[in-house]
């Protein structure tokens, strides 16, 4: 699947700020197809949904990232109304087109190395507009070339600006749960 113009020029443009004075070197891996999925469990609803739209980069030698996904990406609503109010209502994609996530690894990881690793990613998280420092745990496993991250983490509504009028506050979480999955490859 393609990302549009103006995501794909978003993604090379934080990976140009993130790299600048980078060389690019087989020490860069990156993904365009990873997935992210959320839930909201709210006592009257449940509300999921997915996207393999998250790309990104990764350098092992900085142990620096960013990564980004296109709002109007997200598939899977129970109900089109869902959706439509998601986009227009809350996180107002036209507005606010992505989520950004752009940061640091803080331990230290042997990448030349396969091998299973629980690390913590501490970066600037970005959605409806408003930034948000952020550490983040997750599952890295090494395997030859390929770099795989998983990691399941919350977001408080309330932290981003999103509010959810008292009408349906019993049909949307004020924590909405995020999971992540990605391959990345040399670049």
């Amino acid at each position: 699947m393609k990302l549009n113009r103006k995501t794909t020029v978003i993604v090379l443009l934080l990976m140009s700020l993130t790299f600048s004075s980078y060389k690019i070197a087989a020490t860069l891996y990156q993904t365009k197809t990873g997935t992210v999925s959320f839930s909201s469990d709210a006592p009257l609803e449940i509300i999921k949904a997915s996207s393999n739209k998250l790309a990104g980069i990764l350098s092992s030698e900085k142990k620096s990232f960013a990564f980004v996904v296109p709002m109007k990406s997200f598939d899977g609503f129970g109900k089109p109304l869902q959706r439509d109010h998601f986009n227009e209502n809350y996180i107002e994609s036209d507005k606010y087109p992505n989520a950004k996530f752009e940061g640091k690894i803080i331990e230290d990881i042997d990448f030349s190395k396969d091998g299973n690793y629980k690390v913590r990613a501490k970066g600037k998280f970005s959605i409806h507009g408003v930034e948000e420092s952020k550490t983040i745990k997750c599952d890295l496993t090494i395997k030859g070339k390929e770099i795989k991250i998983r990691s399941k983490f919350s977001v408080m509504l309330e932290d981003h600006g999103i509010k959810i009028p008292s009408v349906v506050n019993q049909k949307i979480a004020e924590k909405i749960v995020v999971s992540i999955n990605l391959s990345l490859l040399p670049r």
